[in-house]
């Protein structure tokens, strides 16, 4: 019937240890960092502009954080080092002719691929998608896959 001392309990039954730190889903940090602006966490739309750190910001909420002089705005972190406009640069993106996006469904009853990405290298076709590396130029805006840079070779912009 139990309880009559026929089961011993061992330590770690009785002893609670340090709770475990929950880690960080690597792939959803990237789809974050790809498909939402990093200041105000919408979703990512055109224009789209970057700053010197590689985060990609909506152009409209750089322009707001940068108007909003009031004294009790909190200092966000993520763009506190962007002091001008001039510190950020309006990216040329290249559509992905295989993404849906939004024009199949107003309501939000589909299913959202986030492998699937909005924007892709124009040289090599790659997604952008946060599996690869993609650098920009400051001086045009362009945006290219890490391995199509390597293949390039050249200072300048392909276009």
């Amino acid at each position: 019937m139990g309880c009559d001392g026929g089961t011993i309990p061992k330590r770690h039954e009785l002893v609670k240890g340090p709770r475990k730190v929950e880690k960080v889903d690597k792939v959803a940090e990237l789809v974050a960092r790809w498909f939402y602006c990093a200041l105000s966490q919408e979703k990512l739309r055109r224009p789209i502009v970057a700053c010197e750190l590689g985060r990609l910001y909506n152009k409209d909420a750089v322009i707001e954080f940068l108007l909003d002089k009031s004294p009790d705005k909190t200092p966000m972190e993520s763009a506190s080092h962007i002091k001008s406009i001039k510190s950020v640069t309006e990216l040329n993106l290249v559509d992905n002719p295989a993404w849906s996006g939004d024009k199949e469904s107003i309501k939000g009853d589909k299913y959202d691929d986030l492998q699937a990405a909005h924007f892709i290298c124009p040289v090599v076709g790659l997604e952008m998608n946060g599996r690869h590396r993609f650098c920009f130029l400051r001086s045009c805006g362009c945006v290219f896959s890490e391995r199509a840079l390597k293949e390039i070779k050249s200072e300048v912009c392909h276009k």
